[in-house]
């Protein structure tokens, strides 16, 4: 027996040797790893400007990112120079937005750094030295707050105090910052001049309003005396939107076998094959994987067309919009009416269209309520799932605590035989594990949000952001730490067993159970200083693109590239916002947890968000770009869970002071008051910014000046329903695309007629083949690229709010509808379930609902689809950024012209007045005289109260614009 203890007691004192060398080991070789990543971005970054530096190509207007040297460390002058007032106009406010929030936390972090482990490590370390025995203190140890008792503690607290008002001053500070530059992004041009800045939308309308002339009637009761210059209602589309992505996605597939089987110069051995029906590879039939791909491509193009031109019979919506003549009026009104539910709906400004998602715009109140049950079910047994990868990582943080009870061999045998290789691996394993499955964890909450009925992505965004950061807490934080507490708590039972205690003895040893919970979630922070290495590595790796290279190179070279995907792989990606500021916040909310009781955390944090801030502002600059710009409207979400850390922060400060004498003083109390200010500090946030922050006030001189629209104009033009229709009824669908050295060979694959054409494009010639009705465009290899022209064309906000549905068609592109990225596209299961039958005779596929008494097939196996002749006029028009012409049909620009537009009942002007000069003579309603000069025009009894509409100092009339 006396073996194993003294077997335990040195486990023991080598325990205290060995979490100093497995977090010296893990920031030796993190730190080395991405020393050397670096030197290989450097290197490979001139040579690879496609996938470093796509937005030198790819901007929008003259927004180009500023000049970047080829030299070996030409990418730093541009980070030291450019500053945030450009930054602003070349990237956005989203992406300023974030880099200010990440230079507020470096600052943070580093005053927090130079406060604790200036002022605290001494402390903590003299009394180490003078009232701990060397046997039970290391080096880590006595930097922490774990022995540190009496008077001293204090110290801590007043540091705590410290960091809460340097926070408060921070955010303050930054928070107004925020709100000018929100304010500058309201006025300026490109804000002002869209579409979308000036419109409201309205949901959950009545089912008697739901029309065009229903949402003026509503408009009408409350007496808005800011005239609508349009209103739109939405129009079920049915399952057009999962038609045009099935038709797309049997257009990559196409893609995908052609370049498969003509790769090499000349075609395979084999036509290649696919599996129609069966399961897992078994039954079924096999055929010709062209020939049905063609097919099938064929019908679904004509169920498009068909869909389509049947569109305008399809019932609305419980949503719509409504445009008024200028921005300030928009958000005015909706100002007044956030509080309002006239009519039982809810009226706010209306989102970016691109924004947007269509596909749970269009589900009815109890189909989202259903999802977000079901929704919230899945989060929860995903949650509880994950708490298994938690539990691995725990028992790889605690190796030292299963050592040391001797029963597990070859911890032992191990560690007496290669303390290097053991302090390494404890110090490696558990955060690499941890990122592991931490990676798909944002992803899965995302789409379950998405499937929870979120409307647009910004919203997708915070919501991702609020439930992210919860549950890193809680398992990461939280539980992580309850689970080493009883780690620890049965390796003492065990050690007192294997001493020889009896079970009374043992129970009685529980009672220093409050002493293991305080000295346990101090000592995981070891853990957390193996951790920060592991996310700075991170972010450097993510720096140098080597996951996106492999990959392009892998795919180039074994299963080679469709024209698509290398116009795809070339535009600059999307920046996840939702998922880095997540990121970003945990590693705040354990920097400042661990401030006050364990400082080295706070000074590794402060390095990480320094090497963040520097390899994010490169990304953002010529990376990556914004989804759909918001104007930096995350902010907030962040700023709250910031301050949610710091109350986080003063708990455990709280829990610490009074775990030192079991709660018998009143010590803790004085750790108290920081908490209560940062409430009182979040209330005063929000009632001096949130209002300026979510909406444009304008000043009397703006509101006078502001930029009218004549509700004719709007009207004649289409304009609301054209920027705010479902994007199913002017998405373009896919043109297949082949390289143009493997169009020769089409002769070997097809063997119908192939019929090709010409068409001069400036001083090129783009060769487009018509294969059995199939066309098919040539690619040259000059034109892989996406072209600048199209992308500057599709981010732009402007252009997009000035065309019409048949601009739209004609100039379209094929990034509008990328699977898996469209803005309303459905789930892939759902997409492709039930289409498949298309090809089969029988049964026969059901009817859709077209119109009445139209009892056409939907895509009968059997239908001879002539979609390119005079009986039924096309509305397709390919534009995969290359134009198709054919010498057997007429030309889709010159003689099919614009799609048909759908024959809605034609929106009017809002009948406040007189309609054409309803400005001059504003009148908010016409059943009752009304003087333009009255103290308080309408009765606002009957509806919210706006500021009237009227000739007066303080609202002006602004001037008309357009007929």
């Amino acid at each position: 027996m006396s073996t194993g203890v003294e077997r335990v007691g040195s486990a023991l004192e080598e325990g205290r040797t060995l979490a100093p060398a497995a977090v010296g080991s893990q920031v030796v070789i993190m730190s080395g790893i991405s020393i050397v990543t670096i030197l290989l971005f450097n290197f490979l970054r001139p040579k690879n400007k496609i996938i470093y530096e796509p937005k030198v190509k790819y901007h929008v207007g003259n927004k180009a990112p500023p000049r970047i040297s080829d030299s070996l460390c030409g990418w730093l002058p541009p980070l030291l120079h450019t500053k945030e007032p450009e930054l602003v106009d070349k990237i956005g406010l989203d992406a300023v937005a974030f880099l200010r929030f990440l230079r507020l936390m470096r600052w943070f972090f580093t005053g927090v750094a130079i406060l604790t482990c200036g002022v605290l490590i001494p402390i903590n370390v003299m009394y180490n030295l003078d009232h701990v025995k060397p046997r039970n203190r290391d080096i880590l140890s006595m930097m922490t707050i774990r022995d540190v008792k009496g008077m001293r503690l204090y110290a801590h607290v007043a540091i705590s105090y410290i960091i809460t008002f340097l926070l408060m001053g921070l955010v303050y500070f930054h928070w107004k910052r925020m709100v000018q530059l929100r304010a500058a992004w309201f006025r300026s041009p490109e804000y002002i001049q869209s579409l979308y800045a000036r419109t409201l939308q309205i949901t959950h309308v009545p089912k008697k309003f739901q029309s065009d002339e229903g949402i003026r009637n509503i408009l009408h009761n409350i007496n808005m005396p800011y005239p609508a210059s349009a209103v739109h209602i939405g129009r079920k589309v049915g399952r057009l939107p999962e038609l045009i992505e099935y038709h797309n996605k049997t257009v990559r597939e196409l893609e995908n076998v052609l370049v498969k089987y003509l790769k090499g110069g000349r075609p395979a051995k084999t036509r290649p094959t696919i599996r129609v029906g069966g399961c897992c590879g078994m039954g079924g039939q096999r055929k010709d994987a062209i020939d049905f791909y063609t097919m099938k491509l064929k019908r679904t193009e004509a169920a498009v067309e068909e869909f389509r031109n049947q569109i305008d019979t399809r019932k609305a919506e419980n949503y719509g919009f409504i445009s008024l003549a200028a921005v300030p009026y928009a958000h005015i009104a909706a100002k007044l009416l956030s509080r309002k539910s006239p009519k039982g709906t809810t009226i706010a400004l209306a989102p970016n269209p691109k924004d947007i998602i269509w596909e749970n715009m269009t589900k009815s109140d109890a189909a989202i309520a259903r999802k977000r049950l079901v929704g919230y079910w899945w989060l929860v047994i995903f949650c509880i799932l994950n708490l298994i990868p938690l539990l691995l990582v725990a028992i790889l943080a605690n190796l030292d605590a299963f050592r040391s009870t001797g029963y597990i061999g070859f911890l032992d045998s191990w560690t007496d035989s290669s303390p290097v290789t053991f302090a390494i691996v404890s110090g490696f394993l558990p955060p690499a594990v941890a990122g592991i499955f931490i990676y798909f964890l944002p992803r899965v909450m995302r789409w379950l949000t998405q499937y929870m009925g979120a409307s647009t992505h910004a919203r997708l965004d915070r919501a991702v952001i609020a439930r992210y950061f919860a549950f890193l807490v809680i398992s990461q934080l939280i539980i992580f730490t309850l689970i080493g507490v009883v780690f620890n708590s049965v390796a003492e039972i065990v050690r007192q067993i294997g001493r020889g205690k009896s079970a009374t003895t043992v129970l009685k040893s529980l009672d220093k159970l409050p002493g293991n919970i305080h000295r346990t979630y101090i000592n995981q922070a070891s853990y957390w200083l193996k951790w920060f290495p592991m996310r700075g590595f991170l972010v450097v790796f993510d720096l140098a693109q080597i996951v996106n290279l492999v990959w392009i190179f892998f795919k180039t070279r074994i299963f080679g590239r469709t024209p698509r995907d290398i116009r795809e792989w070339t535009q600059p990606s999307n920046f996840e916002y939702a998922i880095s500021y997540s990121n970003l916040l945990f590693m705040a909310a354990v920097g400042l947890l661990f401030a006050p009781l364990a400082p080295l955390v706070s000074l590794a944090a402060a390095i990480v968000f320094w090497m963040s801030s520097w390899v994010y502002k490169y990304q953002l600059m010529f990376v990556y770009v914004s989804k759909v710009e918001t104007g930096g409207r995350l902010w907030n979400v962040m700023i709250n869970r910031l301050l949610a850390s710091v109350v986080l922060m003063q708990l455990l400060v709280v829990l610490t002071i009074g775990l030192q004498d079991k709660f018998h003083t009143l010590k803790w109390l004085s750790t108290v008051p920081p908490i209560i200010l940062i409430l009182i500090f979040k209330i005063f946030l929000k009632r001096k910014f949130n209002l300026k922050f979510r909406y444009y006030t304008p000043t009397e001189e703006e509101l006078r000046d502001a930029h009218v629209h004549s509700a004719k104009a709007d009207v004649r033009g289409h304009r609301l329903e054209h920027r705010f229709g479902h994007p199913s009824l002017h998405a373009e669908l896919f043109t297949p695309m082949l390289h143009a050295r493997m169009m020769p060979l089409l002769s070997e694959v097809y063997k119908g007629k192939i019929s090709e054409a010409e068409k001069k494009n400036g001083e090129e010639k783009e060769t487009v083949q018509l294969i059995e009705g199939l066309t098919i465009a040539a690619v040259n290899q000059h034109d892989l690229e996406y072209d600048p022209v199209l992308y500057q064309r599709d981010r732009g906000e402007l252009d997009w709010d000035g065309r019409s549905m048949a601009t739209t068609n004609i100039l379209g592109s094929d990034v509008m509808t990328v699977y898996s990225k469209s803005p309303y596209t459905p789930s892939p299961e759902m997409a492709t379930y039930g289409y498949d039958g298309y090809l089969k005779a029988d049964p026969p596929m059901p009817r859709p609902e077209l119109a009445p008494g139209n009892t056409s097939s939907w895509i009968a196996p059997d239908q001879q689809v002539d979609y390119f002749g005079h009986s039924r006029p096309t509305t397709s028009i390919y534009s995969d950024g290359s134009t198709v012409i054919s010498g057997t049909m007429p030309s889709p620009m010159s003689q099919i012209g614009s799609p048909p537009t759908p024959m809605y009942p034609q929106p009017q002007s809002h009948s406040f007045g007189i309609q054409e000069h309803y400005f001059a003579q504003p009148q908010p309603n016409p059943q009752t005289p009304y003087n333009p000069y009255e103290a308080n025009a309408g009765s606002f009894a009957q509806g919210p109260q706006f500021p009237p509409h009227q000739p007066s100092s303080q609202y002006p009339i602004p001037p008309r614009d357009g007929p």
